[in-house]
């Protein structure tokens, strides 16, 4: 447990849910956890119970991606953790793999709707079915432009096309639209739509007051940072400015609200570990700041001093997004100087 973490408060301890078994954290929620074959090697679903048009059952929110062994999980929890009721509808807080990737096979099995913000959807449907986004040539020429000019990994980047439909094979042909400040009715509680932006183009967290009780997604995170990029598809976003508006309607919410996040363990302590994100983010531009009155700096430039460890091609690309992130920011704040030099690639100073 890191220094931060002590701020925080894990009301399970270290108890979690068995691969195919599901865990109550409140009454009518239960978490399953799922492997992931990444550095973040899991991701947190979670099942509600539920009740649609007078039938009993379930809500899925969030689903891993499209592998083998998912699915095998997926099957042990219909056989053994269901109560031999179905499942009535999915949730989707929005449009990464790790969250949308069973979507389709889960909607078609149980033939129910999937419910998800209307940006996402159609975001997911565009990534499942092209190649842009998340590698091609596009994607390589946008790293480039930000210092990413090793032969070796441009090679890589260009032949990775298929990257997000290896994950996310099909979409759902339809879908039902949640939206900032919707209430959704699930079993005999009011579950509240929260929208974000910055990690994804229109994330929906759930909260539940009755429960206290916020299902976070990516949007709230308790040990990582949540991932804030600029992509190819957006390269001139501002993603940074929109994640940290974001998550400050969170601190409307009770301060003992228990937290269901994505990755890592449910915890309470949300206004603390909000005030950590801001204040890490807040420690990352002084940094870039003193980078770029050093000299003009470009994305690749920064990630050394962004992120200490090493770094996989994967992992390269993320960093490379997020601290283009944190210069856009202080560039569309007038604090930053952007021109691109001799070889295209873009280069941020104080002058």
């Amino acid at each position: 447990m890191n220094s931060l973490e002590h701020e925080l408060h894990y009301p399970l301890g270290d108890a979690m849910p068995a691969a195919g078994h599901t865990m109550e954290v409140a009454p009518g929620v239960y978490w399953i956890r799922m492997g992931l074959p990444f550095a973040l090697n899991h991701i947190n679903l979670w099942l509600l119970r539920d009740q649609m048009d007078g039938k009993d059952g379930w809500t899925v929110v969030d689903c891993c991606i499209d592998q083998a062994e998912s699915r095998a999980q997926w099957q042990q929890i219909f056989d053994t953790q269901l109560q031999g009721l179905p499942i009535l509808r999915v949730v989707c807080t929005h449009m990464h793999p790790d969250h949308i990737g069973l979507a389709h096979w889960l909607c078609d099995t149980w033939k129910v709707p999937l419910w998800i913000s209307s940006t996402d959807y159609n975001a997911a449907r565009n990534a499942s079915s092209s190649h842009s986004n998340f590698g091609g040539q596009a994607a390589a020429d946008f790293y480039a432009s930000h210092g990413l000019v090793d032969p070796a990994s441009v090679a890589k980047i260009k032949a990775r096309t298929g990257y997000y439909p290896s994950l996310v094979p099909n979409v759902p042909n339809s879908y039902r639209r949640m939206m900032e400040g919707d209430v959704i009715r699930i079993g005999s509680r009011d579950w509240r739509c929260i929208s974000g932006y910055g990690h994804a183009p229109e994330h929906i967290a759930l909260y539940c007051d009755g429960l206290k009780t916020l299902i976070s997604g990516d949007m709230v995170l308790p040990r990582i940072s949540t991932n804030v990029s600029v992509f190819d598809l957006e390269p001139e976003g501002d993603p940074l400015r929109l994640f940290l508006h974001s998550i400050t309607k969170y601190l409307a919410l009770p301060a003992d609200t228990l937290v269901l996040p994505s990755h890592g363990k449910p915890f309470t302590g949300m206004h603390q570990r909000i005030a950590q994100l801001q204040n890490h983010h807040t420690d990352r531009l002084a940094e870039v700041m003193q980078a770029c009155r050093e000299q003009p700096a470009s994305g690749a430039d920064i990630v050394p001093i962004m992120f200490k460890r090493e770094l996989d091609l994967h992992q390269m690309t993320f960093a490379i997004g997020e601290a283009v992130a944190h210069l856009h920011m202080l560039w569309y704040e007038g604090k930053l100087r952007r021109a691109a030099d001799t070889e295209g690639i873009y280069r941020f100073s104080t002058q």
